[in-house]
């Protein structure tokens, strides 16, 4: 039995795979801003009733606190400016056997692309690089779950009210078995070097990985 990758672990060995090594064993919980904007997208293409989506929310977050109102209330009126397109199925679970990952994709379209919902702004002009990668895994995972290939796909970016398409490009997919193979190591319990421009500013785990993480073998 192949034991997947999920396509989270390899945008987050992209980021930084020291922090990845230090965080696996967490449960990562699902945050405020993605929990509304991912109910936000599931009712794109139709009316935005906005009573309906909060009460939507609260049945999944019954502690939402107020803010959460009011970040529904900017999302819903940065989407009615757009025109969104339909998916025929969403939440579809994908894998690759090739690479070894998997994911859940958010929305399939008819034509076969695909799109992934993100709570952060968009930038003023196509994709973060972490969802062009995102686009690239879901890609080589649809090609192998369905059977067809997918030209790219499209990010929607809820909280500006606008999607862009991607077609990843062999840069993409370079760095895209570059943080598998970083991932695979991991977790086989290997501890990846530092990166030379590591993200390290705020990091929660920067004094641990200064010191050096050791194996539990290294201590006998």
């Amino acid at each position: 039995m192949t034991d997947y990758i999920p396509v989270s672990a390899v945008i987050a060995c992209h980021i930084c795979p020291r922090r990845y090594y230090f965080e696996r064993s967490d449960e990562s919980e699902e945050s405020l801003r993605y929990t509304v904007c991912k109910q936000v997208s599931t009712h794109l293409g139709e009316y935005l009733d906005d009573e309906e989506i909060w009460r939507e929310i609260l049945c999944i977050l019954p502690e939402a606190p107020p803010e959460a109102r009011d970040f529904l209330d900017e999302c819903i009126a940065a989407c009615r400016e757009t025109a969104w397109r339909t998916p025929v199925q969403i939440d579809l679970a994908v894998e690759s056997d090739t690479l070894g990952i998997r994911g859940k994709v958010d929305k399939i379209f008819e034509d076969g692309t695909f799109a992934i919902v993100r709570s952060s702004v968009a930038p003023k002009a196509g994709a973060y690089g972490t969802d062009r990668l995102r686009v690239a895994c879901y890609a080589a995972c649809l090609k192998e779950t369905l059977g067809r290939p997918a030209a790219g796909g499209y990010v929607e970016y809820v909280a500006s009210g606008v999607f862009r398409f991607v077609e990843p490009q062999p840069r993409d997919r370079r760095e895209m078995i570059k943080a598998i193979r970083a991932a695979k190591g991991v977790v086989a319990g290997e501890i990846p070097p530092r990166p030379l421009r590591a993200p390290c500013e705020n990091c929660p785990h920067l004094e641990r990985c200064t010191a050096g993480p050791r194996r539990l073998s290294d201590l006998f």
